[in-house]
């Protein structure tokens, strides 16, 4: 009896010693990724992806499952045996999509002068000479269609000699290509637009092509935004997400549906932006995801036809989490993709009827149920102007409340990307408050969640009310008694990274470390480097020569180079190399200029990662130096 009593005492005590595990980087790093391939034509099982980091090999290794849709366990597959349903199939089964890289343009040297074979030269006369982290080579991806069943990469090109790309560069795949029901036709996106009509430009559209006559139509003449993303429903209507405004990447995404002729915004009156959608089996409605109040939430709108009735747009989930993605219908149950700010993402059922999620996989489960994991609140702040904000707060793993705790605010990046409850593998909340820091993380002015008007405010209004909405988000937070008013850090990435800086600038000594990763420093010298110039043309008003009330703010009251000389904090400053998005001049000024007033700084500059921080040593480098860095000056 009393080796049984000393047994199972020894199991709780191992038991309680696993719990009281925290996130680290090294064990972040260990988190499985998730991602589904597809279905099979019965709609009876589903394929998964799982990647798994490999520290060693500096890369990722990737194994492969079946699994029943409504759940069940896992079986391990070969890749090869993945049977989904091909969607670049044609109905018919006599073709097949694919698409490819086709050299167009002579721009490299080794092409101009085929003698100067050793050449490493780029001759540009025109914009368009980069994008994301790739120099324009002359290259275009275009799309072909051959027989289904032959293996070569040869076949018709429905673009010949077009300098334009389908799919869309740097990440556009096969979603922005599909046959129609009939076979007859290919439609795509394309942004057919060249130098610096296509910096400037967002006006992407959907073509239609017919094999028979091989002649193309744009049936997205009439919008100037952005067109993406066209799906069949089961009864041959068309629908895609549209964005009505030239130049504004982030306006409010709509449902437009195209049948008989007869087009449909089913989204126009709603006060919210799409992120993707789901035909429904029967094809009378589409579910689709939103950000809402700080989540990503399941929705609907029903579809009724060519009838002139207002769409109704109804919420179906509600919680704190995200769902990420839309996978399939079956019968009454969608299946989803979802995550949460101490899960990475795995499979979900939600039942249309009574409204609940089960989970169907957990392949991080063993992992997450060996840590203590941080707690996650909704807070509401009132901002200067008198509006609620919502603010996340995340605490430490077993918080106490009566002790004091190092607090760091969070800045998103976009300007105007949702802070809801995504899970990342590098500003990952869990991982920060695992190491015992608070952190806030504002809704502030420009997120998407909180209706359109809020989500537009922050255009070419960087450097005002959203500064307020960060100081009010830290100030309201540090009245709590376990909220160290001494040792407060602002950190963040991109539009995250400009806060920064400018916050460096006005913060009255409230911080005492901040951390900008791939931020813009000097609003000018962006303008005249970065390579998606609607962007900035937006955001900024124009570029930094036209003389008006707009431009003088971004260039000038919104420039963070204007506040440099008020800094007088630690400041450690990050970079990739191949961000042409926030080229590194932007951080190798800011760290020059701290170097030079003789402010504690330091550089981490990443030669061959682009805006993100993707390959795995880099990734734990990353980690470790940020952790370092608090630990040095909070």
């Amino acid at each position: 009896m009393k080796k049984s009593l000393l047994f199972m005492s020894l199991i709780v005590s191992s038991s309680l010693m696993i719990a009281q595990q925290k996130m680290t980087p090294e064990l972040l790093w260990k988190v499985e990724r998730l991602s589904v391939m597809g279905i099979d034509k019965e709609g009876s099982t589903i394929f998964i992806q799982v990647k798994t980091p490999n520290i060693e090999e500096n890369n990722f290794d990737s194994k492969y499952y079946k699994m029943p849709i409504m759940g069940g366990d896992l079986v391990e597959i070969k890749k090869d045996d993945a049977a989904t349903t091909d969607k670049n199939t044609s109905p018919d089964g006599k073709h097949k999509l694919f698409h490819k890289e086709v050299h167009i343009e002579d721009i490299k040297g080794t092409d101009i002068y085929k003698d100067l074979g050793k050449s490493d030269v780029y001759v540009f006369s025109d914009l368009d000479i980069r994008h994301w982290d790739t120099w324009q080579d002359g290259s275009y991806n275009h799309l072909f269609y051959k027989a289904a069943g032959t293996d070569d990469d040869t076949g018709i090109d429905i673009m010949p000699n077009e300098p334009h790309h389908t799919p869309q560069r740097p990440f556009g795949g096969d979603e922005d290509y599909i046959w129609s029901p009939d076979s007859k036709n290919i439609y795509y996106v394309s942004k057919k637009l060249k130098g610096k009509a296509y910096a400037t430009s967002t006006n992407t559209d959907i073509y239609k092509y017919n094999l028979e006559s091989k002649t193309t139509e744009n049936i997205t003449e009439d919008n100037k935004g952005y067109d993406t993303n066209p799906v069949f429903s089961p009864g041959g209507a068309l629908a895609w997400l549209q964005m009505k405004t030239d130049g504004y990447e982030a306006d409010k995404n709509n449902i437009v549906v195209l049948n008989n002729g007869v087009k449909q915004n089913l989204t126009d009156r709603w006060d919210g932006t799409v992120n993707s959608f789901l035909w429904s089996n029967d094809g009378n409605t589409i579910y689709f995801t939103a950000p809402v109040d700080g989540t990503i939430q399941l929705f609907k709108v029903n579809y009724l036809g060519r009838k002139r009735i207002a769409p109704l747009v109804e919420q179906l989930s509600e919680g704190q989490f995200d769902v990420t993605s839309i996978i399939a219908q079956k019968d009454n149950t969608l299946l989803v993709t979802r995550t949460d700010m101490n899960h990475a993402a795995e499979i979900f059922s939600f039942n249309l009827k009574n409204k609940s999620f089960k989970e169907l996989t957990t392949i991080n489960q063993k992992l997450y149920n060996g840590l203590d994991l941080p707690k996650v609140e909704k807070r509401y702040v009132t901002t200067t102007d008198g509006k609620q904000m919502l603010v996340w707060v995340i605490l430490p793993p077993n918080f106490d409340a009566s002790k004091k705790y190092p607090t760091l605010l969070y800045a998103q990046g976009g300007p105007q990307s949702a802070l809801s409850q995504f899970y990342s593998f590098r500003w990952n909340f869990q991982l920060m408050a695992s190491q015992g820091y608070i952190i806030v993380a504002p809704n502030r002015r420009g997120m998407p969640g909180h209706g359109v008007e809020w989500n537009e405010a922050i255009s070419k209004d960087w450097g005002g009310q959203v500064m307020d909405d960060y100081l009010s988000a830290i100030d309201e937070i540090a009245k709590e008694p376990y909220v160290d008013k001494d040792r407060l850090g602002a950190v963040g990435a991109s539009y995250g990274g400009y806060s920064v800086f400018y916050l460096a600038g006005i913060h009255n000594k409230r911080f005492k470390t901040f951390i900008s990763h791939d931020g813009v420093f000097d609003t000018r010298t962006m303008y005249g480097t970065t390579e998606e110039l609607f962007f900035v043309n937006h955001d900024f008003g124009g570029p930094y020569w036209e003389k008006n009330n707009t431009t003088q703010k971004a260039y000038n009251e919104f420039n963070p180079i204007y506040k440099v000389s008020a800094w007088d904090t630690p400041i450690l400053i990050i970079q990739g190399g191949k961000d042409f998005r926030v080229p590194i001049e932007q951080s190798l000024s800011a760290y020059q200029a701290a170097q030079l007033l003789g402010i504690k700084s330091k550089l981490i500059y990443f030669p061959e990662e682009n805006h993100w921080v993707l390959k795995p040593q880099n990734a734990l480098v990353w980690q470790h130096e940020f952790f370092k860095w608090l630990k040095e000056t909070l």
